[in-house]
């Protein structure tokens, strides 16, 4: 018996392949001609309405949208912008303001924007109005909410860590950094009469011998293009004398970084006065590093979501004058556990190629995809799209995808295709002069994937009859 399956159903068990060709054959025979219908027309309807992009504040540009519309085709647009009050309100348009884009000046300022599209066609026209803008600020120059913190100990040898603070203003806002040394009264609340520390200018600084007795802020300066405001942190205690530990040799991860393998750190090697102690980390690295929540052990099992990053740790050494972190060395790159070649789609499917599926297993037509669907025209185009996996349900790269339609009624521009990183071969269809007319009939395909250089009659080659509906 031969398992027949359309793209949009279930398998179902049907009459033997000969009896589906004959039956094909005699449909073929009673063939009827199609006779077109005339579409309606109407007038445009909205059906979501516009929206507006942009920043509401003084100088910036908003973007209006047509929001969507139904209706005979072609259809033009047109726009008024409008000028509310706080509340939405009692809104008026804009002389002049009829682009998609609208900026916002001193007018603006404390009113809310709307947009008015209106869409025309052959039948009529129709309006619809976006729902209105924040109230338009003064401008988008940055603004300081919540002042910057510093983070460290403030001991000799220590790292200072900054934090922004938290500003508002338009985007995006750039930042830059500049520590600096204060007396022993920390100095003004913004830092202006302390010293610059040369070359501090990250959002991290380690104290030397030089900031012993001496409080140390840092100057935080939002930058965008409506302007700059500079603000400074707290003053730290002042910096004592100490050492903190001193990394000689730096940690290492041990072990094969596979998904499922437990790997290990190797601490490295430090000096310090006095007695250490030692804390970790597990971070996971691609442009930065992330720390893996309740990894904090000395070994660490490696999971799919590490797969394509590069585990790391940071050992945090600590004695009385203070702590020092160090990142260990770079690793490998963490590799899927599975057949080789083995690579994890964004979905989380995992792709493997052809070459890897062992004589064991077979591959398998996993899904057949008609666009459109049912097929409405005896000369247009169509698409198949075929997937492929193998029967442990990896998905298949690389394999080779045979698709013709029996009886033979389609011309394929190319009927052997590959398939891609995501298991999926299309094929672009068009029909002979034979594709059936009748106004509901269907239509067999037969589906190959295998492998090239693979006996034709063995290898690991799967096979699929599938059936698409003709209704015109």
């Amino acid at each position: 018996m031969t398992s027949i399956r359309t793209n949009d159903g279930p398998r179902r068990r049907g009459a033997p392949l000969a009896v589906a060709a004959g039956l094909a054959a005699v449909l073929t025979a009673l063939l009827l001609p199609l006779s077109g219908s005339a579409l309606p027309q109407a007038a445009p309807t909205n059906t979501a309405p516009p929206t507006i992009s942009g920043t509401a504040a003084k100088g910036q540009t908003l973007v209006a949208s047509t929001g969507t519309w139904t209706g005979t085709q072609p259809i033009s647009f047109s726009f008024q912008w409008q000028r509310c009050d706080s509340a939405g309100a009692n809104c008026a348009a804009v002389a002049g303001a009829t682009n998609t884009t609208y900026v916002l000046g001193t007018d603006d300022v404390g009113k809310r924007i709307r947009v008015l599209v209106t869409a025309t066609n052959s039948e009529g026209a129709a309006s619809a109005l976006s729902e209105a803008t924040a109230v338009v600020a003064s401008d988008g120059a940055p603004k300081n909410e919540g002042e910057p913190a510093i983070g460290g100990s403030p001991v000799e040898g220590q790292k200072l860590t900054a934090t922004t603070g938290t500003w508002s203003g338009t985007q995006p806002i750039t930042f830059a950094y500049q520590w600096v040394r204060c007396g022993t009264d920390g100095g003004k609340p913004d830092g202006s009469n302390c010293a610059v520390i040369s070359g501090a200018t990250s959002s991290s600084y380690t104290l030397t011998g030089s900031e012993v007795g001496f409080r140390i802020r840092v100057r935080v300066t939002a930058t965008n293009s409506a302007g700059s405001a500079t603000v400074a942190s707290n003053a730290t205690a002042i910096v004592q004398a100490g050492k903190a530990p001193v990394n000689t040799k730096r940690p290492s991860v041990l072990g094969t970084m596979v998904e499922g393998q437990v790997v290990t750190v190797d601490r490295g090697t430090w000096t310090s006065a006095g007695p250490i102690t030692f804390t970790y980390q597990w971070v996971r690295c691609r442009d930065v590093c992330t720390p893996i929540p309740g990894a904090t052990g000395t070994q660490y099992r490696l999971t799919a979501a590490d797969i394509g990053f590069k585990v790391r740790v940071n050992v945090t050494a600590r004695n009385s004058a203070g702590s020092t972190t160090v990142l260990s060395t770079e690793a490998a790159t963490v590799a899927a556990a599975g057949p080789a070649g083995i690579v994890v789609l964004p979905s989380g499917e995992r792709s493997i190629p052809v070459t890897s599926v062992p004589q064991t297993e077979r591959l398998i037509v996993d899904r057949v995809v008609f666009t459109p669907s049912p097929l409405r025209s005896r000369t247009a185009s169509f698409s198949v799209q075929v997937r492929v996996k193998d029967t442990r349900g990896f998905v298949v790269r690389d394999a080779l995808v045979f698709v013709r339609s029996t009886p033979l009624v389609t011309r394929a521009v190319q009927p052997r295709r590959p398939t891609l990183a995501d298991g999926w071969a299309v094929f672009q269809m068009t029909p002979a002069t034979s594709f059936p007319t009748e106004r509901r009939t269907t239509v067999q395909f037969f589906v190959k994937a295998y492998r090239l250089g693979d006996n034709p009659l063995a290898g690991v080659a799967g096979y699929r009859l599938v059936q698409v509906r003709v209704h015109r």
